[in-house]
């Protein structure tokens, strides 16, 4: 799609099937002639149209459902695209369509991901990639539409490319940095210190298991609780307030401290080799249906999402 040197970041616009394949196949296959490594991370639907038009050269495209990968936003960067990217150090480019924002996503998910198509640039800064996303413009909401133009410095439609005049991925991560307030009536358990975060797991879990939880999910959010008051403990130096409550067919655990995050990509960048530290959050990412964040100069807050009804074994 295009012979920049350094960081690509393109928005797609598309309203068919037809443009769908016609704007993202020719992508995949002149990358596939030029030996780039190739991926495509999109949902279901749309990975089977590119399955069926790539036709033999699908086996040569790394594809994946971003529905179930991306189901968390902040999974997307350390897991998806730098995990292809980062397979391929020496490749002259590497391209990647990734499709983290569709129709179906609800409105508690979507402030994450249009957080994550704008931290997608600071992630990539520098680095021979190309990443290609895709926007619905006869199904997503016009607001969806409107940011893409602020998190993609490059925006394409009936084939034609433009600079975006409103390109500033900061200002949208700011603006979708929503203080996250507990529900009235949720269970609340103060970590003052490690001592308490035993107790901490029992409580929580256990009335995660009364709202619905699996007892598999219970053991996911022990450790989560764990590496949320812990991280608030060890680096913002204050307690940790944790609440949790259920949200329709989600249980919501948040976890509140004092300490200001200042780095916008904690939680999103892989371990480096040899790493002993600092994977807390993105084992957190790992875990959780979704996960938002609140960074102020007043605290922190991190709130974590986990379906009741979970299809994963």
């Amino acid at each position: 799609m295009t012979t920049q040197q350094g960081f690509v970041h393109e928005a797609l616009f598309y309203s068919s099937p037809q443009e769908y394949v016609s704007g993202l196949v020719p992508f995949l296959t002149d990358g596939l002639a030029a030996g780039d490594p190739v991926a495509a991370a999109v949902p279901g639907p749309n990975l089977a149209l590119l399955r069926e038009a790539l036709g033999d050269d699908a086996d040569r495209v790394h594809l994946l459902d971003m529905s179930e990968e991306g189901r968390n936003p902040g999974r997307i960067i350390p897991q998806v695209l730098r995990g292809f990217a980062d397979r391929h150090p020496d490749a002259a480019r590497v391209r990647i369509i990734g499709e983290p924002i569709w129709a179906g996503r609800s409105a508690a998910e979507y402030p994450a991901c249009a957080q994550h198509e704008a931290l997608i640039n600071p992630a990539f800064e520098g680095r021979d990639v190309t990443i290609v996303c895709p926007y619905d413009t006869s199904a997503l909401d016009p607001v969806a539409i409107a940011d893409a133009y602020v998190t993609h410095p490059l925006i394409r439609q009936s084939g034609l490319l433009r600079g975006s005049e409103t390109y500033a991925w900061d200002d949208l991560v700011a603006r979708y940095n929503d203080k996250l307030e507990p529900a009235v009536g949720a269970v609340r358990y103060l970590v003052r210190e490690p001592g308490q975060l035993a107790g901490a797991r029992h409580t929580l879990a256990a009335s995660a298991r009364e709202y619905g939880l699996s007892e598999n999910r219970a053991d996911d959010l022990k450790l989560i609780v764990t590496e949320l008051a812990s991280n608030s403990l060890m680096h913002a130096g204050t307690p940790c307030e944790l609440n949790l409550w259920r949200d329709a067919d989600e249980l919501v655990c948040s976890a509140a401290d004092g300490g200001h995050l200042g780095d916008p990509l904690a939680g999103r960048r892989p371990p480096q080799d040899g790493q002993l530290s600092g994977r807390g959050l993105l084992l957190v990412n790992d875990m959780a249906d979704l996960v938002r964040m609140y960074r102020g100069l007043d605290g922190t807050t991190i709130q974590v999402r986990l379906r009741l009804h979970d299809d994963r074994v």
